[in-house]
Formats: structure tokens, sequence, C-alpha cells
């Protein structure tokens, strides 16, 4: 074995040890009444995800990699996404939580002996720049945080995480900034572990547009809410609309009017006042259109948040919006480590090329555009990641980017592509604004 794929083992081993301890970390405080329950209709039972996890890891470490199992292949069934709706979950013979833990552990030890022997073909699709090793970490991080988003929907008492406070905000004196119009290199070819529907890389000529400093915040939010905003069908798609009525919302998920004036928001078991400098979060994307429209603007395109987030004046494409070094505390907040979006202004350091700050972590951001392929798009490894949603009636699904406080530095950079119904709630999104030149 040479050097350098001896580091690239070394490197693997780390982040998969660092994921695992993360999933299990968010869920060893709660009993096993509290990890087999359905917490919420659209989210799977906690003990599902842990499972699943590592169930993806063996057909993907060891059944695809090197040809072995490390449990039952009735868990195949079991924890397959895309055959069980969430609903259903609840339902199946999962296993248990001691089992569970039991199960993906006998799976790690077994993907660590296989990558001890695996050669990373460079031609090998799965293999070439360790992909497949990189879609494994990235998927558990992603699970990771849609066990979040359900731990945030738990009753009672709920989950009440301990962290430190984030960092302070700061004024923004300049509430939008002007994006050059003109070519940019969209997505990438050269990410080595990019999903599939982030490639290829591909020149897309945008006119010039404005689009906002920071996330629209809790105080820019309240002021729609109190201008009867939730209430004038002027602000609202015939769709979101028709979708407002029907779900009774008057205010962004988990919020409550305690008296004239005075707002509160739940967060993981305690209720507290309205942090106001805050992003906004807990909003589906009819309430972004809605309060983009009572603004006088719009939602981004995801090709505007992408060229604002990543592209430099003259064309030179970054990897995140500071620069190509890896997320740090001083320039975002990911990776759960104050489990709350930090207050706007808080990273001046993250700004992108054209000043937008806070485009990755701390909230993730609606974008006006519907979920679907990039000219010359070829799927892989496999079709139910991101081809079958592709072909779902357009706009169906709505993309959102930029990672929010939950997802993981490992998880996220400007071409990353999220997505979601638009009357999703539970997820950590809020929006920015922008309008034409």
């Amino acid at each position: 074995m040479d050097l350098e794929d001896a580091h690239l083992k070394q490197t693997i081993a780390e982040e998969l040890g660092a994921v695992r301890r993360r999933s299990l970390a968010l869920l060893d405080p709660l009993s096993e009444p509290d990890l087999l329950r359905q917490h919420s209709p659209i989210m799977s039972p906690l003990v599902w995800d842990l499972a699943h996890v590592g169930n993806y890891e063996e057909l993907w470490l060891l059944e695809a990699v090197a040809g072995v199992r490390a449990g039952p292949r009735s868990l195949d069934d079991i924890y397959d996404a895309f055959r069980h709706s969430r609903t259903e979950r609840v339902a199946l013979p999962l296993l248990g939580p001691s089992e569970a833990r039991t199960y993906i552990a006998g799976v790690r030890d077994k993907a660590l002996d296989v990558l001890d022997k695996v050669e990373f073909d460079p031609d090998h699709q799965l293999l070439g720049n360790a992909y497949v090793y990189g879609m494994v970490v990235q998927h558990e991080h992603q699970h990771d945080e849609t066990m979040l988003a359900t731990l945030q929907l738990m009753d009672g008492e709920g989950y009440r995480p301990q962290a430190p406070v984030p960092p302070r905000g700061r004024r923004i004196d300049k509430a939008e900034v002007l994006v050059e119009g003109g070519p940019f290199e969209m997505g990438t070819s050269l990410e080595p572990w990019a999903y599939d529907n982030e490639r290829p890389a591909h020149v897309v000529d945008l006119p010039p547009f404005f689009i906002d400093t920071t996330p629209v915040t809790n105080r820019d939010y309240l002021r729609f809410v109190e201008a009867g905003g939730y209430d004038d069908p002027r602000w609202w798609s015939e769709a979101g609309w028709a979708h407002r009525q029907k779900a009774g919302l008057s205010a962004p998920q988990f919020w409550r009017k305690e008296c004239e004036g005075v707002w509160t928001r739940l967060r993981f078991g305690w209720r507290e006042d309205l942090p106001l400098n805050e992003p906004v979060c807990h909003v589906c994307w009819y309430e972004a259109d809605a309060y983009a429209r009572w603004a006088g603007k719009r939602l981004p395109t995801e090709a505007e948040w992408e060229k604002a987030a990543s592209a430099e004046p003259g064309g030179a494409k970054r990897r995140y919006p500071w620069g190509d070094a890896p997320p740090s505390p001083e320039l975002a907040n990911l990776g759960q480590r104050y489990f709350r979006p930090a207050a706007v202004g808080a990273y001046p350091q993250g700004a992108s090329p054209w000043g937008c700050e806070q485009m990755i972590g701390d909230v993730w951001e609606w974008t006006s555009s519907g979920f679907t392929s990039y000219p010359g798009y070829h799927w892989f490894p496999y079709k139910e990641y991101s081809e079958v949603f592709f072909k779902q009636d357009e706009g169906r699904f709505r993309v959102l980017r930029g990672g929010s406080w939950a997802t993981d530095p490992a998880a996220v950079r400007t071409t990353f592509r999220n997505w979601d119904f638009p009357i999703r709630r539970q997820i950590f999104a809020g929006f920015r604004c922008a309008r034409d030149a």
C-alpha cells in the first residue's frame, strides 16, 4: 500500500468513526420507548434510522465492495427507504435499540476489515476517489440531521440538549448585494464525493440580480405575520393559499403568540422568547414564497443562489463561499455545535465573493427551483438517490441549498442540492430573497 492510499484509508476510518459517534450520541439520552415510538407520522421511528444507516453501509461497503455480509438479507427489505413509507415503518418487525446497536457495530467491524484490504482503482465507479465511502459517510450524516428533526418534534419535555451559546451577530448595513450578470460554472465534475445530481459542471449565463446579504430573520418574518400576511391571499400562490388554509398555517412551526407583541419558540423542549436576530426557521416553501412576494421580492433560483455563494467576479469557482478551506467554527455554524442558528452577522469571515453571509450553515435556504437534472446528467451509483425524484411532477419538489446548523461539514458544499416537498416545515429551513437588477 502506498502512502497516499494509507492516508486516504486513515481519513475514511476517521470519518466513519466520527459520524457513528455522532449518531450514537444523539440517541444515547433517549429511553427505549422514545426510540421505538413514532413521534410524527412524517418521520420514522428513531430506531429505524439507526439500523437503516447500518444496513445501507452493509449494502455498499460490504456487499457491493467485497461481496460479503454481516446480517440477514431480511433486513434489506425492512430498512429499504423506497419500499416502506415513513408512516408504515413503525409497523415493521424492527430491530430493537440494543439489537440495532449490535447490528451496526458488526457491520462497521467488517467494513473496516474490508477497507484495510481494498484497492482504490481510479477507473472503478465506486472505488475511484473512494466515492462509495464518501457516499456512506454523507448518508449517515444526512440521517443524523433527519433524526434531529424528529427530536425537535418530540412531545412532552422534549430532547433538551445542552450546548454552548452561539457567537453574537452584528448589524448588517447593506441589506442586499448586486451579483453581476454573465456566465458561471454551476455544479461540479471534480468534487470527489459529490452526488450525481450535482454533476456535471456546466455553464449557466445569468442576468444581474440582487440577493439578500443574510437570510430573512425572525424579526423580518414577524413583520409579515403581524401585518396579516397569512390572511391575505394576494401574497400566496394558488397552491400555497390552498395549503395555508388546509393546514391552518398562521406562523412558522413552533412559534406561539403569548400576548400582544410577545412571541415564543419551542426548541427541543424549551419554550423561549423568539430570538429576533436569528434566521427564521421551520417555514415551508409556500411560506417563504409568500413572504418574498409581500416584501416585493422573490426567492432566488438555485443557479442564482450558487453563483452568489461560489462564483468570483471574473469566473473562478469556490468550494465554499469563503474559499476552498474546510469549514471551521469561525466560518460557519455547522455540525449541531449550538443546536440552533446563530444570529445574522455572526460569521463575517464566511462571506461569499459578493458579500453574502451565512450561505453555508444556520438554515437550509429554499430556492424557487424545482428539482431537475443538469444537462448531461447520468445517475450513479443507483437511480433511487436522485433520478426517481426528477421524474415527479414539475415543481413537486423544491431545491434547498446551503445546509443548516444540523448539517455536518462533511455533507455540505456550495454545489450540494437538497430537496423536499413545498409543504415541509420540520426541516431546518429558512430562506433569503432576491430581485431582478
